[in-house]
């Protein structure tokens, strides 16, 4: 979808058996998944058996005059098919051929089966991921599914600049897991440093404190409390000016290290103030601070329409609303033409070509 907005021409090749399996998963919409609306904008349909010699050597036609070739089958499926990296890279050098898989191709899991919860659990970030006293706890969205598709974009991104510099196309090859474990950051790599486990935090910080989530009067606020500067000005506002020197608090390894006696102090000293209260203060003392929003209230403010994060499309007679792609581009601006396909939709028309993908 990423490649799509930007302009690519994304042909999507579904089973005819009922399509991409994420068309089943609810809600619906006219029909329609909204979670495959979701991530088929964009893009055209076709229906190929690829156990059928006719639409194999369909398929071989288009990989024979297309610039790349995503797959996330798991490893040996592609080979099954004859659809594997060296049977494409013969009918077609420069093709930028991209395998996505839960585990990747090669190691004692490569033959797995990999889902984003499953890469969530095995690649660390459900164990940071939740209360301190709570069980571990997966992200709220697939977010493994998405980095990995992030990750696959920017490969194919370099592999496609390396064509046209050489020639000569490769195959990209990432995991769900291994894209997982690359995003663990600070948290991976001070394990990595010092073999200290990480312990989970909720919303807190592991090296800054107070940052994290504070209830008020009348819901939650954000805090991210950089610096001790910042921290003076924020213990002024609750009034609690003498924490600022307390040697206990006075700088940032000294409040983390008491940060159980911190929290006893801030949590009721916030509690007095509504969430309005302390970002008005806070914005106006320059410490870092915002509201903690439902879904509801992030897609009415005018932030997001002045970002155009979200977009409006036509799926038949039904207006469309999806998230609007963050890349701003001066001279090559995102673009929205093609609603999520009904299956099969463009078979007919890519099919009958000798040209399958557009010029435009």
């Amino acid at each position: 979808m990423i490649l799509a907005d930007h302009g690519a021409d994304v042909v999507k090749i579904e089973n005819p058996k009922g399509g991409d399996a994420a068309r089943q998963i609810p809600p619906f919409q006219n029909g329609e998944s909204a979670p495959f609306m979701l991530w088929n904008r964009n893009k055209r349909s076709v229906v190929l058996d690829l156990k059928d010699s006719s639409d194999h050597g369909r398929l071989l036609e288009m990989a024979r005059v297309a610039d790349v070739m995503i797959e996330n089958f798991k490893p040996g499926t592609a080979e099954r098919l004859g659809i594997h990296y060296q049977a494409m890279a013969k009918l077609n050098p420069a093709l930028i051929y991209c395998s996505i898989s839960g585990f990747g191709q090669t190691g004692p899991n490569a033959k797995l089966a990999g889902y984003d919860l499953m890469a969530q659990g095995y690649g660390g970030i459900m164990s940071l991921t939740g209360a301190p006293d709570g069980e571990p706890m997966k992200v709220g969205i697939g977010i493994a599914d998405v980095m990995c598709g992030m990750y696959a974009t920017i490969g194919i991104l370099s592999a496609l600049r390396h064509r046209d510099l050489t020639g000569e196309g490769q195959q990209v090859e990432l995991a769900l897991v291994d894209a997982q474990i690359a995003w663990l950051i600070n948290e991976g790599v001070s394990y990595l440093n010092t073999g200290q486990k990480p312990l989970r935090r909720g919303n807190e910080h592991p090296s800054i404190m107070p940052y994290g989530t504070y209830e008020t009067r009348d819901g939650h606020v954000i805090l991210a409390v950089g610096n001790d500067s910042q921290f003076r000005r924020f213990m002024a506002f609750l009034a609690l000016e003498g924490l600022a020197e307390d040697p206990r608090f006075a700088t940032n390894p000294a409040r983390l290290e008491n940060r159980g006696a911190l929290n006893d102090i801030l949590i009721p000293a916030l509690r007095r103030y509504s969430t309005d209260e302390v970002i008005t203060a806070m914005e106006a003392a320059k410490v870092p601070v915002g509201p903690v929003k439902t879904l509801d209230q992030v897609f009415e403010t005018d932030q997001v329409a002045a970002r155009d994060m979200v977009v409006t499309m036509q799926s038949g007679d039904t207006p469309l609303r999806l998230l609007g792609n963050p890349l701003k581009f001066s001279r090559t601006p995102v673009t929205y033409r093609k609603s999520p396909p009904i299956c099969g939709a463009d078979s007919d028309e890519i099919l009958a070509t000798d040209t399958p993908f557009k010029d435009d």
